[in-house]
């Protein structure tokens, strides 16, 4: 059993950075790619970033060069740290964990584990 907690959330001037955190407690972090999704009022969920169990990053094209996703597996925690944000990047921010990154993709949103999620919010 794996418990994530998002934080790091809230209202940010377009332009501004926020650095999310994705908290997990149970079984070692490191046995799991984790993902962040979002999810804007009236739309679907959207992939942003994945990050395997080895390391390799995967973004979307939408936040490709703004966002950068890590982990601390020490800290049993991932991060998304969020620069250059936009007001088309409001949304409820989730982490996820997956036995796998392929599974937490634009293509695949196939979570072992997630998060309550958290806002954020970038005015114009």
């Amino acid at each position: 059993q794996v418990q994530l907690i998002e934080s790091g959330g809230g209202l940010v001037q377009a332009g501004g950075s926020l650095r999310l955190s994705c908290a997990a407690s149970g079984r070692t972090f490191n046995n799991y790619a984790m993902g962040w999704f979002r999810q804007a009022a009236g739309k679907e969920r959207e992939f942003v970033a994945t990050i395997s169990r080895n390391g390799l990053t995967y973004y979307s094209d939408a936040v490709k060069g703004r966002f950068t996703i890590s982990r601390d597996n020490a800290e049993n925690t991932g991060y998304l740290q969020m620069d250059s944000l936009k007001p088309e990047d409001t949304a409820t921010y989730g982490c996820a964990a997956a036995s796998t990154s392929s599974r937490l993709s634009s293509r695949r949103y196939e979570p072992d584990y997630w998060g309550q999620g958290t806002q954020v919010t970038v005015s114009s």
